[in-house]
Parts: structure tokens; sequence; C-alpha cells
């Protein structure tokens, strides 16, 4: 069994024809704790249906292999959602997708979705805030289950809202159910927005300025390939960006996080997933040798 004591895991496959237990297996190899699939391809909204009886399967590895896991499943909405559009057809569309993407994170026995909380465009960011509020209380309406949709902080590439604590709990302070709205953390989005995240503590005092820090379910744990406040979003290995492994290594261990799932997005080193030796070095607050 994972002896690790950290709630860290990694972004993993997702895909035919095991699916599920493929990703399990493969965060199994990682000697993760937890895990972030998307549920198909992150571009497009073309989804095979979840074959209940290989989730089952995946349940049983899990719970043979792993328990942790088994509550610690984070599910990806595909990038195209875009609920703050103004154009009411693009909103339309992704209210549908993500009313699809709810019911399959459940299928697959997650209550975690995470959300990119989409763009405004050329309309005015407060519009694009309340439409994006206003198409989530739909989603949560029409779903009956109780998956918790995650808005994820933004880098501020392009016209993208949620960019910082302030517009996060503009969102949130729109949605009726809180029990069914939540953040995501990323820490390279935070400093390529210019959020200050030397200290998770100090972070997270600043954020509780806003919203209770009980709104926080999962940690996105990237370095960042750019300077501070950039907004070009690329992460970056962990240790090998401008963030640093020093200060990743508090988010790994900060005690206020110790129940969320803190999930690596950080690229293929030499075009194979380093995702075992980074969440090896984090728990043992040892930077990577990535030439070994």
């Amino acid at each position: 069994m994972n002896q690790n004591k950290l709630l860290l895991g990694s972004h993993v496959g997702y895909k035919q024809k095991n699916y599920l237990i493929d990703s399990v297996n493969e965060t199994l190899s990682y000697d993760g704790n937890c895990f972030m699939v998307f549920s198909g391809p992150p571009q497009n909204f073309v989804r095979k249906p979840i074959d209940n009886q290989m989730v089952k399967e995946a349940q049983k590895l899990m719970q043979q292999k792993n328990p942790m896991l088994l509550n610690n499943i984070v599910v990806h909405a595909p990038y195209l959602i875009n609920l703050a559009s103004p154009k009411k057809e693009t909103r339309e569309l992704g209210l549908n997708q993500l009313i699809v993407e709810i019911n399959r994170t459940a299928a697959l026995g997650s209550k975690l979705l995470v959300l990119h909380p989409g763009s405004c465009l050329k309309t005015d960011r407060d519009v694009a805030i309340n439409n994006l509020a206003s198409n989530l209380n739909i989603a949560f309406e029409k779903t009956q289950n109780d998956v918790i949709v995650c808005v994820e902080t933004m880098a501020g590439k392009g016209s993208e809202i949620g960019i910082n604590f302030k517009e996060i709990a503009k969102i949130i302070e729109g949605i009726k159910n809180k029990n069914r709205i939540g953040v995501c953390l990323d820490t390279c989005h935070m400093f390529d927005a210019g959020i200050e995240i030397n200290n998770p503590d100090t972070t997270l005092n600043e954020f509780a300025k806003y919203l209770n820090v009980s709104f926080v379910k999962v940690i996105h744990l990237n370095d960042s390939k750019n300077e501070f406040g950039s907004h070009k979003d690329r992460h970056d290995n962990i240790g090998l960006g401008k963030i640093g492994f020093e200060i990743l290594v508090k988010w790994a261990h900060c005690e206020k996080l110790k129940n969320i799932p803190k999930i690596l997005e950080t690229p293929y080193y030499k075009e194979k997933p380093i995702y075992k030796a980074e969440i090896a070095s984090l728990n043992l607050k040892q930077k990577v040798d990535y030439e070994q």
C-alpha cells in the first residue's frame, strides 16, 4: 500500500479501452494518493458512455491498493466550456456540456469537477461573471447529485476572468447553492496572475479576506516557465521554473491544505512523465534529480 502521507497525485490518462482502471494503475505507478482525469478529450465535447462495471472494477482496485484514492478523484471539465461568454449560443452549448460533465463526474465516483471560469471577450468583466454564475445555478438545478464545481484561478491570459480572489469571490457570491461550488487554486496561474504565493499561509490569509478557506477543494501544484505577473500560463516541472522547489514544497506540506488533493499538471521531461520523481521529491522535501 502507498505509504506517502501527502495527498498528492497528478493528471493521468483516461483512454480506451480500460478507462478508469488504467487511470488508477497509472496513479499507483507514480505512488499518488489522488489523481485527476478528463472524462474525454479536453479540446472537444466528444464523450464515450461510462462503463459502470469498469468503474466498479476500478473502485475495487483502489480499495485493494490504496483506499485514499476512492475519495480523491478529481475530474477536469473540457477547456471549450465558456459560460462567461457574451455569445448566448456559446453559453448554451457550454451549459449543456457542463451538465453532461457533472453527471459523468458523479458516475466516475468523484465529487470534484474543476472548471475554467471562461473569458469575457469584449464584454464587461462583471457581466461575464454574472453570466457564469447564472449558468452554474442552472447546471446545479438540473443535476441531482452532490458534485462540486471548482472554479479554477486563472493566469489572466487574454480576457480570462477569475484572475484574482476578488473575482473568484464575485462568482461564488452569485451561486445559490453554496454546497455545490468550490475553488481550485493553481500555483502557476496565481504566480503568473501576480498573486503572492511565497508562503501558502499568507496566501490563504489573503484569500480569507474574500472567501472562507473551506471553499478551496483542489490544488493544482505547478511550477511556472514565466516571470511573476506575466499572465502567460505555461507550466514547468517542480523546481525547474520561476516559482521554485522551496515554495512548492511549502504548498505540498501546508497543514491547512492537508486534506485537499494536490494535483501535478507538470510537463513531460525528455518526452516522459516525471510524476513519480516529483511526488517522491515533494514527500521527502528533496529536489528532483531530473538527470538521474
